[in-house]
């Protein structure tokens, strides 16, 4: 399943992200929609807010169905049919909408045959990994380019930074009976796990009842257009976008992400799994928290020394092949610190 996210990005700099060709080959970065209420976070739960990619289409009925906008939903899906006061009422979970029962669940049903499909960004999504000691949480993400790993750019220059993960989501607009602003909710749609990531949890049926694996991810933008576009593609082509995927990568994270509350770079900094003392605050990875927390604006911020401590029980062996590890490796200095790894079956 998917439960926990990150998205450090400003506001500004997710637009520039976002950077996409509408039906007329033009450039554009998608506008927002109240972005006054976006806060950037490392560590973001279900009933939090996030960002969220639709059509355009979607708040203006003459507007091309191809151009796209930002908006900062409420992680939870509520149903526009729910008829209760209060939206936390709602009797069960919808954080997540397993792929295979998206289209006869009631929940996710009559929105995503009306076209209501989003894009969910984030840093990358953590799973956590069962252990006799505990559970060992991972951070996932897209394989990263040397340029992610620079400073920012400054004005409207091509976006060289943190590619995004893009999830494929379901949202839907319930309006308050008595009346009042209306709430826009969102559901991640998940899949059974690649088998990249599926050492660490994959779907298992227990008494009838799926585990949900991964989120689906939408690998590029021609996918995130068909997926977005609801007007030009209909839903059962737009369905055969959710499947599993290969392209990506990850690293093991501390336990300090467990609790909702840490909201700093550490919940997604690098550990070195089975070290037998403290991994020090070394000038790697300084390099690597600097560059987390020069990627955003006003987000939370974390005094030098305080620059976490990480320890590990868990050893997991490297894979030869390489992926963004390298990357991750020249963000970290080469002096032993964690690369991302990608497991190899």
């Amino acid at each position: 399943m998917c439960g926990r996210t990150a998205c450090s990005l400003a506001a500004d700099n997710l637009r520039r992200a976002c950077a996409y060709r509408d039906r007329r080959g033009r450039h554009r970065q998608p506008e927002w929609v109240r972005q006054e209420r976006y806060q950037p976070s490392y560590n973001k739960g279900p009933q939090s807010s996030g960002p969220v990619l639709l059509s355009r289409r979607h708040l203006h009925q003459d507007a091309d169905s191809s151009e796209r906008v930002l908006m900062d939903m409420r992680w939870g899906l509520v149903p526009s049919w729910f008829k209760q006061d209060n939206p936390s009422k709602l009797q069960f979970n919808t954080s997540n909408c397993r792929s295979d029962t998206m289209l006869s669940k009631s929940s996710y049903k009559g929105a995503l045959l009306k076209g209501k499909r989003c894009v969910v960004l984030a840093d990358g999504f953590y799973e956590w990994q069962q252990q006799s000691g505990g559970k060992q949480p991972y951070f996932i993400y897209f394989p990263q380019t040397k340029d992610a790993m620079d400073k920012e750019m400054e004005g409207d220059e091509e976006w060289k930074g943190w590619r995004l993960l893009t999830m494929a989501g379901i949202f839907d607009c319930w309006e308050p009976p008595g009346g009042g602003e209306m709430l826009y909710t969102y559901s991640i749609i998940t899949v059974d796990a690649s088998k990249d990531v599926s050492f660490i949890h994959h779907r298992q049926v227990r008494a009838g009842k799926g585990v949900a694996g991964m989120p689906a991810i939408l690998d590029g933008d021609e996918a995130i257009r068909k997926w977005l576009d609801f007007a030009e593609v209909p839903t059962q082509e737009a369905v055969k976008l959710i499947q599993p995927t290969e392209n990506i990568v990850f690293h093991p994270v501390s336990t300090f992400v467990n609790n909702i509350r840490n909201n700093t770079p550490e919940c997604v900094a690098p550990i070195e799994l089975g070290a037998k003392k403290e991994v020090k605050a070394t000038p790697s990875n300084k390099v690597m928290l600097g560059w987390l927390k020069s990627s955003q604006e006003g987000s939370p911020k974390k005094k030098e020394n305080d620059l976490p401590k990480w320890t590990s029980q868990f050893i997991h062996s490297p894979s030869p092949k390489k992926t963004s590890a390298d990357v991750l490796q020249q963000w970290l200095g080469k002096q032993g610190q964690p690369a991302a790894k990608k497991h190899k079956a």
